[in-house]
């Protein structure tokens, strides 16, 4: 195999060209939920009752993991107080307002409910934040129920911890490990516009490259680094269960139903993928192979042409060397 057309080089100028979030974006969009954070706690120093407690970002711009197509940042708050609802669309309308309080420049309709969040929209720069509700009881690493942005379940979840994981394994491979979940996202969402039905969310993307990671793949090899990642999807079918032991023991780990299992790292109860069904996978699988079989003929192709052709099959047409 030979990346004599298309090599790491090109790949990494792809990314930054054409995958990654700009890093001015990025230090634009975070300042923005940093200031919204801000305001927050000078509400808090005035109001200490207040049951709002905490703002964390959260997401693939708190991971550095977001793409150049991002258009709205997610942001988790911390509620506190026994008279916060339980039933969710209470408990939105209950954020809402208390958002409103906290931030009385916004307009109302600058702090709208959703259907699992409120959504706080920042005029100068048409950013959307996303606030997702926590229910907080004083829990010193941060654990409460977080509304699931999939069904609207309540799960348990700690923001510190899960961007603590994702920092340890960017630590691991500076640089390399962040990049290649990038790149197998902008795949996930090329795959996404090609066919609706397509369902890969980023969390578990992430999570199959954690594991790999921890497995020692050597990610600073982007061409090589993506066949790994196909080849395990392909072998193991989507139904090899998937478990870290940063937080909790193996065994702590429950009997799980779901054809796909891939377990929250900071919630042994908690299976990220226990929306989807085996029809779901099994596309997942057949697109990874697809993938796959397209890497090895682009490095086994004997031209330029041919080769950026067999990557424009990963990547999109927008992949241009």
């Amino acid at each position: 195999m030979s990346s004599e057309h298309v090599s790491h080089g090109d790949i990494v100028r792809f990314g930054q060209d054409r995958v990654n979030l700009p890093k001015d974006k990025a230090d634009e969009y975070r300042a923005q939920a940093r200031r919204l954070r801000e305001k927050l706690e000078g509400y808090l120093d005035e109001h200490p009752d207040f049951t709002l407690k905490k703002m964390l970002l959260s997401g693939s711009l708190a991971k550095g993991t977001a793409l150049r197509s991002l258009n709205d940042i997610d942001v988790g708050c911390y509620i506190s107080g026994a008279d916060a609802p339980s039933d969710i669309a209470a408990l939105l309308e209950y954020l809402a307002e208390r958002l409103r309080k906290a931030f009385p420049n916004f307009s109302p309709d600058q702090v709208q409910p959703q259907t699992y969040s409120v959504t706080v929209s920042f005029r100068g720069s048409g950013l959307d934040v996303d606030i997702v509700p926590i229910l907080y009881d004083g829990d010193p690493q941060w654990y409460g129920n977080l509304v699931s942005q999939d069904d609207g379940s309540f799960l348990k979840t700690s923001i510190p911890l899960h961007l603590e994981f994702t920092r340890k394994r960017k630590s691991a491979q500076e640089t390399h490990f962040a990049q290649v979940v990038r790149l197998v996202k902008f795949w996930s969402r090329n795959m996404k516009r090609e066919n609706e039905n397509f369902r890969f969310k980023s969390f578990m993307i992430e999570m199959i490259l954690s594991q790999l990671c921890d497995q020692g793949l050597d990610f600073s090899d982007y061409p090589e680094a993506l066949q790994h990642f196909f080849t395990y999807v392909a072998r193991s079918n989507m139904r090899e269960r998937i478990v870290f032991t940063d937080y909790y023991a193996a065994g702590a780990v429950g009997s799980f139903t779901e054809p796909v299992q891939i377990i929250d790292p900071v919630n042994a109860a908690n299976n990220v993928s226990r929306l989807y069904t085996g029809a779901q996978a099994d596309a997942i699988v057949d697109a990874a192979l697809d993938a796959g079989d397209a890497i090895d003929a682009a490095l086994a192709a004997p031209t330029k042409q041919e080769t950026v052709y067999y990557w424009q099959k990963v990547f999109g047409s927008s992949f241009q060397v």
